[in-house]
């Protein structure tokens, strides 16, 4: 089932309709905030995976429940990104050291 998640595409109007908001938000928020990369039909199309439906919840949250403003949820998503990177980088620098000391 998770991998045709993976798969799944919405439409402008229906990821604006299962995440709440109007489409031209959508586009506002496609232009503020560089994770929402929709894929782009030959038409020009904009089709949403499940990744960006992801993001877009995630953006939601911090506008309308924590009452953040766009600079304020940019720092926010951005910090989260990062730490991420450095979870990784410190993962791997574990296995280096383990490998190191064998």
């Amino acid at each position: 089932m998770e991998e045709l998640l993976e798969y799944k595409r919405y439409k402008i109007g229906q990821a604006a309709k299962e995440i709440g908001v109007k489409t031209h938000t959508l586009r506002f928020w496609e232009d503020e905030f560089d994770e929402i990369v929709p894929i782009r039909t030959e038409s020009g199309q904009r089709l949403y995976s499940e990744d960006n439906m992801i993001i877009i919840r995630e953006i939601k949250r911090l506008l309308y429940d924590e009452g953040l403003t766009i600079d304020g949820a940019k720092k926010k998503l951005n910090i989260r990104e990062n730490s991420g990177l450095l979870k990784e980088v410190y993962d791997e620098l574990v296995e280096i050291k383990e490998l190191l000391n064998k």
